[in-house]
């Protein structure tokens, strides 16, 4: 097969090369002050205000509407509920006419369906009823009879 630089033997670029171990050790500490300040731990208040907390367990601990929004459907949906569409397609929740039956939201959560978990599985009763309720009344839905955690323990498999 005939070289796209023939006039660059493999072995000659090694023995001509500009970039000798002693040229490197610059680059090598470049790159290694850029690495530690990148994991450089980012100040509590700075990190409470760019971004949600992580639950730190198997079970969400957020309680409100809006938080368990922002740390569980959040990624997927957008945060202002218009859905997104890439890797996946995931529905948007702003203006979803599909929200008016209060049961469809319910087992969304609970079970699940197709790229969508079972995210209700790590949360209560109460949770599932918070979060369908907070969507069915935020970004343009504005649907009232608000769920229970009785419905949604009627729901639970």
């Amino acid at each position: 097969m005939r070289s796209l630089f023939p006039h660059a033997d493999r072995n000659d670029f090694r023995k001509d090369s500009a970039m000798t171990t002693p040229s490197l050790r610059p680059v090598a500490l470049f790159a290694l002050a850029a690495l530690s300040a990148l994991a450089a731990p980012i100040a509590p208040a700075a990190a409470q205000d760019s971004a949600p907390v992580l639950s730190p367990a198997s079970k969400f601990s957020e309680e409100s509407g809006e938080a368990l929004y922002a740390n569980v459907c959040q990624a997927c949906h957008m945060k202002n509920g218009v859905g997104a569409t890439g890797a996946g397609t995931y529905p948007a929740l702003a203006n979803n006419p599909n929200l008016a039956a209060s049961g469809y939201p319910v087992m969304m959560v609970v079970a699940g369906h197709r790229g969508m978990p079972p995210v209700g599985k790590m949360m209560s009763d109460d949770q599932v009823a918070t979060i369908v309720n907070y969507v069915r009344t935020h970004f343009g839905n504005n649907y009232a009879d608000a769920v229970t955690a009785k419905d949604v323990a009627g729901a639970r498999p």
